[in-house]
């Protein structure tokens, strides 16, 4: 019964740590892919400012930049980004957006983030087109073909208007991004804003673990004035749902520990009352109390590495089985498109898993000992007959 408890009871650790642990990853890798990238170079105060008075934060020669950054050891690509914000219309419905010109040669590392819903994403070759996020377009009541008129107001001071043709609408991780987001060449963004060069240059590295060492290289680079923000700044609401997600699964794991303690310490307990007289055998030919302890103690030791062991070997096979099937899920709170999930299994979870049976099971083995080596030796002999 013991045993049975703590191998399923790390089945449970296995499969649900490693279910969360695939929706942090792939929550992760879909924001940075799809929106910040893993490092952006902008001007200090940008993020803080930059929506207020955007054309004082423009990146001095971003082009020439851009080619020293490329150059970096583990930088993958780098694409530049130029923020612009108005109005967009058709028919008789105007809302605002936010936008971003981007280079459509350069942002081929995001695509396979970007789910296109509808038509199909920016070329080199468009002039006048635009992408659309998904809630925008079903909000303004657009399609893949259609003419819009898109408004800003110049740092000048004057309105600047254009009419470009939708080719696509997409779809991201964060569903409050895609109801108001658009894209359009960067060319076309800045004659349409009157800004020259990018606001932010967004890299993509080819590991995401190696952010931190890239971008305090990249920081070496950098003239004074500018700044390399990694993407767990930026990313605020997938810090917030790690964060909820921390607390629910601490609360899992230690659920499961107390059903492995009680499980069992009530196991043991019963197997004292059974060996009493083999206990009270044991002292009267010598054996001292603390050996009573240390036995019972093992015993718990024991049941909980076999647990542990048969644990971690059947979660990873249903953890196999189970991602090879994957798990339908409906679209959460604050995104735009449901998922398949899949169980992420790595080494510290395991050892995790393992060192909670083990811990658990000498815990829970701590009362039992003590019962078993404060027996009288008179007493246990009798409770033979």
């Amino acid at each position: 019964m013991g045993l049975a408890s703590v191998t399923a009871g790390v089945i449970a650790l296995v499969l649900a740590g490693g279910f969360i642990d695939w929706i942090y990853w792939s929550m992760r890798e879909s924001t940075i892919g799809s929106r910040i990238g893993h490092i952006q170079v902008v001007r200090t105060g940008f993020l803080r400012s930059g929506a207020a008075d955007p054309s004082a934060y423009l990146l001095p020669k971003a082009d020439q930049l851009s080619d020293e950054l490329a150059r970096v050891p583990g930088v993958r690509s780098v694409a530049p980004r130029l923020e612009v914000s108005g109005l967009v219309s058709h028919g008789d419905t105007t809302v605002s957006f936010v936008g971003e010109g981007i280079d459509p040669a350069r942002e081929a590392s995001f695509e396979r983030f970007v789910v296109v819903s509808a038509g199909r994403s920016l070329s080199s070759t468009d002039e006048r087109a635009i992408v659309v996020g998904k809630g925008l377009a079903e909000n303004v009541g657009i399609h893949p073909g259609d003419s819009v008129v898109l408004l800003t107001n110049k740092p000048s001071g004057g309105i600047s208007a254009v009419e470009v043709k939708v080719v696509g609408s997409f779809s991201t991780a964060t569903k409050a991004y895609d109801d108001s987001a658009l894209r359009m060449p960067i060319q076309l963004a800045r004659q349409f804003s009157g800004m020259q060069g990018a606001h932010a240059l967004v890299m993509m590295l080819d590991r995401t673990d190696e952010t931190d060492m890239v971008a305090g290289d990249i920081r070496r680079l950098l003239p004074a004035g500018l700044e390399a923000v990694p993407w767990y700044r930026l990313a605020d609401f997938y810090n917030k749902t790690v964060a909820l997600f921390s607390r629910q699964v601490t609360v899992i794991w230690l659920i499961v520990a107390a059903i492995i303690i009680l499980s069992i310490s009530n196991t043991m307990v019963m197997t004292v009352m059974e060996r009493t007289s083999e206990i009270g055998t044991a002292m009267a030919l010598g054996t001292s109390r603390t050996r009573i302890r240390t036995q019972f103690i093992l015993e718990g030791l024991t049941l909980g590495i076999l647990g542990g062991s048969l644990g971690i070997m059947l979660g990873f096979i249903l953890a196999t089985i189970i991602s090879m099937i994957g798990i339908p899920m409906p679209p959460p709170p604050g995104m735009s498109h449901g998922y398949v999930g899949e169980v992420l299994l790595s080494a510290p979870l395991l050892i995790k898993a393992f060192a909670v049976a083990a811990a658990t099971a000498v815990v829970a083995s701590v009362y039992p000992a003590l019962r078993a080596s404060r027996l009288s030796i008179v007493d246990a002999l009798r409770a033979a007959r």
